[in-house]
């Protein structure tokens, strides 16, 4: 189902349209809560930006939710996804991004579609651009569909964005989606205080392409003693 992350997950989200003055958008996050404890957290990006990619952004929210509620693992919704969006056959192309999140365990299991991989900070500060591989983006039933499990310790924080807080004209497109990464939060900085830091970085607020970003953060369990 839709809704709040696992009461165990914090979470912090910003989603900027471009040019600032617009109030809707093509990119958008989600999260789903599938079963046993879990949090799926989705990022997803429709080419283009303005009032048509907000529609078709809209159109393709609900379709995670769904597909998602079946407990299949990251890499299957993108399948399911992939051949749902080829067969609509009216939507835009899209790319996605989906970290299934288990706090319980520490774990994070992620799958991309044609996304940018994640960012994971460590409680000291240094990032880490996750390998993840890229496969091609939702309808166009190209196969190719993996995913990663990863250890995420409540020391660890994951950033996922769209490609337009990093991506510019000036720049080589194979460097940018590894600068945030180069970026070193101060120890102990909260969620949303690292995502401020994150946008004024990268100037999203006047960036060229519309912008989402999001971090999320384990809550230590404390025992009673």
């Amino acid at each position: 189902m839709a809704g709040r992350p696992h009461p165990n997950l914090g979470l912090a989200t910003r989603c900027l349209p471009a040019g600032g003055g617009s109030l809707v958008g093509g990119d958008r996050f989600e999260t789903v809560r599938p079963h046993f404890g879990r949090t799926l957290l989705v990022v997803g990006d429709v080419m283009g930006h303005g009032l048509d990619a907000a529609v078709d952004m809209n159109a393709y929210r609900s379709m995670p939710r769904h597909v998602a509620s079946t407990g299949l693992p990251p890499h299957r919704v993108l399948r399911r996804l992939d051949t749902a969006v080829a067969e609509d056959g009216t939507r835009r192309p899209a790319t996605c991004l989906l970290v299934r999140v288990g706090p319980a365990r520490c774990t994070a299991v992620i799958a991309g579609a044609g996304r940018l991989p994640p960012v994971v900070f460590a409680g000291a500060g240094s990032g880490e651009l996750l390998p993840l591989p890229v496969g091609p983006p939702l309808g166009t039933r190209a196969g190719g569909r993996q995913q990663v499990v990863r250890g995420f310790s409540p020391d660890d924080t994951l950033v996922m964005f769209t490609d337009g807080l990093v991506e510019h004209r000036d720049e080589d497109v194979d460097e940018s989606p590894a600068r945030p990464a180069a970026l070193r939060p101060p120890p102990g900085a909260g969620i949303d205080d690292l995502l401020d830091e994150v946008l004024v970085e990268f100037d999203a607020r006047h960036a060229e392409d519309d912008v989402a970003v999001s971090a999320a953060r384990i809550h230590p369990r404390h025992h009673p003693a």
